[in-house]
């Protein structure tokens, strides 16, 4: 009892922990919400034209899923050199950083779109094989690759100021392309303002227009201020082959990572999918109440990568090892409230949504056994997307990720769906095993100390 007291104790002496992580995770959870409220009014407005064009819509946009892994997991390997290399205050490291990511958004992106042009129909028609679904669908996707360049772009200069300490800036871009969006939706959908009302490719083309607004906004910003990032072609290109090795050996995991996250997501989703209409609506609300909360944790998320990867780079290894154990202490404290809190509202929640007694005692029950595991939940995503990116130990959570996912989780699943033919709640339970298993690897390594990894050492 009393160690307990002296660790949490401990949590609140430092004086500039909680004011620097405030800085940097408010602002995210801020541009999160953000993102959070444009897709809710996409999906909304699309919504008033029919369930059709929702459904295209939200099909095509699965494709855009699969992109947005590659460059989530593209931009967030910079910021962890950016984050190390501004520790160091080499500012010279940090253009040649950003330099290697904006060319390979390009050919992520050149790759992407290619595909998408040359087979559009097919890309449809993995998820669906209803003829105006697919006519629908390929007629908004073919408009909407055009943002992909442009969204690339973003990701690389959003995560790379928040690496410098800068999340500001990101999040009032935001809340321009979120009004950008709102409007050209209204105009260019419906037909207002003397536009021609275009439906779904109107839908596609607002998210265009948004998209080279928030990316030409954000750069002229970027060099109008003479920041870090403001770099000539010569200062981005200058590179050799040895620091593009160097770099994409920490990079490539990283969006190794994201992408096997996110496929394993996929997998749970067609898991649930195939177990009838009632699981899926269940997990559906599942998500979409629990979704809240994960804004406040990636948030917290990334300013444990910023903070851990400054203090690093700096040399200052005793600082990182703290911010580390006190992001770990803050993880299961914010995780036990937020999910108290959980299971306290959730009764309530439930009711806003109109499904049937069975649904809503499915989902319950689910929403329940999140909230006792939230803790650990919360911890799981700091650790990964944080404290251990940010140490330069990316490859080791890819392993960790990768392991539990694909050897605890899915196959636990799957045996529960298809084998025992658990019903969906029992089988949650089964994924939730993955968390558990997470959370035991991921305190071996941490306590461990070799999750510290300065990987811009010896980087010319």
């Amino acid at each position: 009892m009393g160690r307990r007291k002296q660790l949490y104790g401990d949590l609140f002496t430092h004086r500039d922990f909680f004011p620097k992580m405030l800085k940097i995770a408010l602002p995210i959870v801020i541009q999160n919400f953000i993102s959070s409220f444009l897709n809710m009014i996409d999906t909304v407005m699309v919504g008033k034209l029919g369930e059709t064009e929702i459904a295209a819509v939200g099909i095509a946009n699965q494709y855009f899923f699969f992109f947005n892994m590659f460059m989530i997991g593209l931009s967030a390997g910079c910021g962890v050199f950016v984050s190390q290399f501004w520790g160091q205050k080499d500012t010279k490291n940090i253009k040649r950083i950003v330099g290697i990511g904006l060319g390979s958004t390009m050919v992520v992106s050149i790759a992407f779109v290619g595909f998408g042009y040359l087979a559009p129909s097919k890309i449809i028609g993995v998820f669906n094989h209803e003829t105006m679904i697919i006519d629908l669908g390929v007629r908004y996707l073919k408009i909407v690759l055009a943002s992909y360049f442009f969204t690339g772009i973003a990701f690389i200069y959003n995560f790379s100021l928040r690496a410098s300490g800068n999340a500001i800036q990101p999040m009032l871009i935001s809340a321009v392309a979120l009004i950008c969006n709102a409007f050209f939706n209204y105009m260019l959908i419906f037909g207002k303002f003397g536009a021609p009302a275009m439906g779904v490719e109107g839908a596609a083309l607002a998210t265009v227009i948004a998209r080279i607004v928030e990316t030409t906004v954000l750069v002229v910003s970027v060099y109008a201020k003479r920041g870090v990032l403001a770099a000539s072609a010569f200062e981005l290109t200058d590179v050799n082959l040895g620091f593009i090795k160097k770099a994409y050996s920490t990079i490539f995991p990283v969006i190794l990572n994201d992408i096997c996250w996110g496929l394993g997501s996929l997998v749970y989703s067609v898991v649930y999918g195939r177990m009838g209409t009632r699981a899926v609506a269940a997990i559906q609300i599942v998500n979409t109440i629990t979704n809240l909360f994960m804004v406040i944790i990636f948030g917290m998320s990334n300013a444990a990568a910023v903070m851990v990867g400054n203090s690093i780079g700096a040399g200052e290894e005793r600082l990182g090892k703290d911010y580390a154990r006190r992001f770990s202490l803050l993880s299961v404290t914010v995780g036990i409230i937020l999910g108290l809190f959980l299971a306290l509202t959730s009764p309530y929640m439930l009711k806003i949504f109109n499904v049937s007694n069975t649904v809503r005692n499915y989902a319950q029950i689910i929403l329940y056994l999140v909230s006792v595991i939230f803790s650990i939940r919360v911890f799981d995503i700091i650790l990964i997307v944080g404290i251990l990116r940010g140490g330069g130990d990316a490859r080791h959570a890819f392993i960790i990720e990768g392991f539990t996912m694909w050897f605890i989780g899915v196959p636990l699943t799957i045996l529960g769906a298809f084998v025992f033919r658990f019903p969906v709640y029992i089988v949650y339970a089964l994924a939730i095993v993955e968390e558990i298993s997470k959370c035991i690897l991921g305190i071996r390594r941490l306590k461990s100390g070799r999750w510290i990894n300065n990987i811009t050492h010896n980087m010319a």
